[in-house]
């Protein structure tokens, strides 16, 4: 006679109440499944005459069913349990416009070194980077080709390596699993059912976060926080970002206001655009449709530049202040940096996410489904897009 249970409680320790008609003592042999958890743990179990007790279980498995014999269950966990030797990815074997890029479903699962996590991908996230690369300006120190593109990741761990110690299957994790974007970045990246990457570019995922909204974060927000570091911005200084609705502006304004505690924030959008840069935090929203920034009298600590415009950022700064250029030519005294991406950034950023101080930005028309990643790159290149451009889901 079977029995079915209810999980009643979030915490890594969950009571189960039988719920037959005619409740009898709980005793061995029992199973206990955990559905889309891609491993069978081993709780640790106590029971009293009508509720069983486990500890040891992730707190992100939802369902959990009980039996007094061998379940049936047990089967599909298995079925879930293993992992594939062929995927479905996007790919590109040649540089060039969209159109290179192919869906193809006999990709190779990527192997797992031994300081590196296999990640059932959930969702994913285009940076400009992704189609910078696949246009091929970076291609004298890209990986060879094929390449399945995607830098940001969010999903399931399935496998570890031998020497990964933070990390055990059924974590949810993301991160940018490319830890150098233009040096030699992995041939197998995150538009794909399961992706290869090292531990340390790894942070669980927010609670409160879904895997789209995770997926929003790792490249543009450790940019971000790489960028003001590299300013020595500080509590009580001012900034202006320039395309303050974009990927990584957005994300400038919220660290600045809310982990950097600029006293001042400035930012620049279209007219569409200007409430966006209020609710984010924004003292000063510039129309760059009706005013050109660097005519203003006040000028600002840092301008962090995420559009191109390093030659006019120069005269909106403070003498001594500092210009970060993401992309364009680089004026003096403005320098430009390619970010290294680690977990640990992420890690010491999670509390500003977990409490809602720092929010994900995601366009409107997104997120989009898997198998429209070319309409999601023709979307991010037209440079256009609110924030960020989401993948999801991934099957």
């Amino acid at each position: 006679m079977y029995a079915t249970a209810t999980l009643t409680s979030p915490t890594p320790q969950f009571r189960i109440r039988t719920t037959t008609l005619h409740p009898q003592p709980l005793s061995h042999p029992f199973s206990i499944t955990f559905p889309g958890i891609y491993k069978t743990f081993s709780p640790i179990i106590s029971f009293s005459p009508h509720n069983l007790y486990l500890s040891n279980v992730p707190p992100h498995a939802l369902r959990v069913s009980a039996s007094s014999q061998a379940s049936p269950a047990s089967t599909e966990t298995s079925k879930l349990a293993s992992i594939p030797s062929q995927m479905k990815a996007w790919v590109y074997g040649e540089y060039g416009a969209v159109d290179v890029l192919k869906f193809e479903s006999n990709v190779s699962v990527p192997e797992v070194k031994d300081d590196q996590v296999l990640i059932k991908v959930a969702a994913a996230a285009l940076n400009p980077v992704d189609f910078k690369r696949r246009l091929g300006k970076f291609k004298d120190t890209d990986s060879p080709l094929p390449t399945v593109p995607g830098y940001d990741v969010a999903g399931v761990v399935v496998k570890v390596g031998s020497q990964v110690k933070e990390f055990k299957v059924g974590d949810e994790v993301y991160g940018d699993i490319h830890e150098k974007a233009l040096d030699g970045p992995k041939q197998f990246g995150s538009l794909a059912e399961y992706t290869a990457v090292e531990e340390k570019l790894l942070a669980l995922k927010p609670k409160n976060l879904d895997f789209a909204q995770a997926a929003a974060f790792p490249l543009a927000i450790e940019t971000a926080y790489e960028g003001l570091e590299r300013t020595g911005f500080s509590a009580g200084k001012s900034i202006l970002v320039l395309n303050g609705a974009g990927g990584v502006g957005s994300l400038v304004i919220q660290l600045a206001k809310q982990v950097f505690g600029a006293s001042r924030v400035a930012a620049t959008a279209s007219t569409g655009k200007l409430e966006l840069l209020k609710s984010l935090g924004v003292d000063l929203a510039i129309d760059y449709t009706k005013e050109n920034f660097e005519d203003l009298q006040e000028k600002f600590d840092v301008v962090y530049d995420a559009i191109g415009q390093c030659d006019r950022a120069v005269k909106a700064i403070k003498e001594g202040g500092s210009v970060v250029a993401l992309t364009g030519a680089v004026t003096p005294p403005g320098f430009r940096f390619v970010v290294t991406s680690n977990g640990e950034a992420l890690k010491k950023l999670n509390p500003y996410l977990e409490s809602g101080k720092v929010k994900p930005v995601i366009d409107s028309k997104g997120p989009f489904p898997f198998s429209q990643v070319v309409e999601a790159f023709s979307y991010i290149e037209t440079n256009r897009a609110v924030g960020k451009v989401v993948i999801h889901p991934i099957p």
